[in-house]
């Protein structure tokens, strides 16, 4: 059996592939995806020594922004693109242009050509991910296909896992083969990036049939850059800026702005536009891009929210906050590979994707009720529940979109579910972060008042004021010692703090963390209660029966006469 595989042996009999031959493509598309998973958390973990060699920490947010930005405002493009030009294509072009970002940003001499570097590496990252989805439609039959993408968002999560370990190992070092350490974050990217690209290359061959007389909508690519650019930027830096500053408010408005007119030519495109809005009309449809924006929110604004719940209110050092994380990402990926089983054994995604759905409600709201605790042993059964329901939760959404519209539109459905996925996590990411840090200040108040008219409290004060090392928290101590409990709010700013003080003289000020936390932990709760209600109310779709390339043969056919 040859090695090249033709998924289609003619434009009406497609071709039908074996369990082994669909692994061999998987493997391809799997690197893909392990290469964006791991990007983000390995830059996340090393761009404080990035930013400290190139010499402007101020501007390290850019770089994590800048990547954000491009590879969340290409994936309806690549949706739509892949749909008239073939999956393989664009594929190849997307790693590509991945790698030659990762090697660009490897040569990166400023913070500024590095964010301008990212970009372009971002453009190349929001085509793996909605791509390999895509492909994987095209080739498998829906019910199998829950299998395969199991495997995918294992990977995913994984990936997530072994990036800041392997982000902290490549900062710590001065040099690796005479190459400053950091830059091998990027580097590491290539080697990766030419096997997958050799897989697919040997490996996959879909023979797409263009469709005649179908215009690209540019216009409306550039329109929603415009569009969500300001608004994903907004999301980054809006706790910092002020949600009511200049910059803010002219985010809002060229956002506003850009949205109108992005609506209005999508119009008039009609069904050339990037996203058609007539598939918007299917209610089912648009009820699955907002459990895609709902789940979105709740698994990457939780992923963002639990390290920090770990470190500040519990004390957890770094890498035992990493550690203590590990249980719900061990949840993700079996609830992931669970619901992909259950698809492919029994057809139906309907009932234990409700289940999951109340885990996911119940779980939160555990977290909610547990947020105040000091015993992190209690919270792990509840970390692992609310993986494996989210997991289990999150896997059918794409699989269903792809099955709601034809399966010409194949990409743009895709597309869809990746896009509203992302633009969930960001807004997730920026509402939950941004009410933590709002709340916190009369927490803390509170707490530190409460605290100071206690007189063992005030006693455990004057013995710390006397051994004290480090002179924020020194500063903190004899502020509060005078009565200034205002002087607590600070810790906002500068949570290493914490670390200087006896458990004593920090517990309130964690406790006041904790308290403003449960509540973003019961607003995150609201947000699955809401994804339970949409699901409820979500009609069941039946899966097709055969493989998207196969689907897609029958629908020119029955279009032929």
């Amino acid at each position: 059996m040859s090695d090249r595989l033709s998924v289609q042996n003619s434009e009406s009999n497609p071709a039908i592939l074996s369990h082994r031959q669909i692994l061999y493509v998987v493997s391809g598309l799997l690197m893909g995806i392990f290469l964006i998973a791991m990007e983000q958390t390995v830059v996340a973990t090393s761009v404080r020594v990035i930013a400290d060699d190139l010499g402007d920490y101020t501007e390290q947010a850019w770089v994590t922004t800048a990547y954000l930005v491009t590879s969340t405002i290409v994936t309806p493009l690549y949706g739509k693109v892949s749909d008239i030009f073939g999956r393989k294509p664009c594929y190849l072009f997307a790693i590509s242009l991945f790698m030659l970002g990762s090697l660009a940003c490897a040569c990166a001499t400023s913070m500024y050509e590095l964010a301008a570097f990212r970009a372009v590496q971002g453009i190349g990252a929001g085509g793996l991910g909605v791509l390999a989805f895509t492909i994987l439609g095209e080739i498998v039959a829906p019910r199998e296909r829950a299998r395969y993408q199991g495997y995918f968002l294992a990977v995913f999560t994984g990936s997530s896992v072994l990036g800041p370990v392997i982000g902290g190992l490549f900062a710590n070092a001065q040099s690796i083969a005479g190459i400053t350490g950091w830059r091998w974050v990027f580097l590491i990217n290539v080697p990766f990036g030419l096997a997958a690209l050799a897989v697919v290359v040997k490996v996959l061959d879909i023979q797409h049939l263009r469709r005649e007389g179908v215009r690209l909508d540019w216009i409306g690519g550039v329109l929603l850059t415009i569009a969500l650019g300001p608004m994903l930027v907004v999301a980054e830096f809006g706790q910092v800026w002020g949600w009511g500053s200049v910059p803010a408010v002219a985010c809002f408005v060229v956002f506003g702005v850009g949205l109108l007119a992005f609506l209005w030519t999508e119009r008039r495109m009609g069904a050339n536009a990037l996203l058609p809005l007539h598939i918007f009309r299917n209610p089912r449809f648009s009820q699955g891009t907002v459990l895609a924006f709902i789940l979105g929110a709740l698994m990457i604004g939780t992923f963002s929210l639990l390290p920090q719940y770990f470190q500040v209110v519990l004390g957890a050092e770094p890498t035992h906050a990493g550690v203590l994380l590990l249980p719900m990402i061990a949840g993700t990926i079996v609830g992931a590979l669970v619901s992909g089983q259950v698809i492919s054994r029994t057809g139906g995604y309907r009932v234990h994707s409700l289940v999951s759905a109340v885990v996911t409600v119940a779980s939160m709201f555990l977290m909610y009720v547990l947020s105040g605790t000091e015993n992190q042993w209690a919270l792990l059964p509840v970390t692992f529940a609310l993986g494996a329901g989210i997991g289990c939760f999150n896997q059918p959404i794409t699989l269903v979109m792809q099955n709601i519209l034809p399966a010409r539109d194949l990409g743009i459905s895709t597309a869809a579910a990746t896009f509203f996925r992302q633009i969930g996590g960001t807004v997730g990411v920026a509402v939950f972060l941004a009410l933590w840090f709002a709340l916190t200040p009369s927490a803390m108040a509170g707490q530190v008042g409460s605290a100071i008219r206690q007189p063992a409290f005030r006693q455990e004060l004057a013995q710390t004021a006397k051994g004290v090392a480090d002179p924020a928290a020194r500063q903190l101590v004899a502020s509060l010692n005078s009565g200034n409990t205002d002087a607590a709010q600070n810790v906002v700013h500068n949570t290493s703090v914490l670390q200087a003080l006896p458990d004593s003289v920090s517990y309130p000020l964690r406790q006041a963390f904790a308290d403003s936390m449960s509540t973003v932990f019961l607003v995150a709760t609201a947000f699955a209660v809401a994804g339970l209600v949409v699901m409820v109310l979500w009609k069941s779709v039946p899966l097709r029966a055969k493989a998207g390339a196969q689907e897609a043969a029958k629908e020119r056919a029955a279009a032929k006469g």
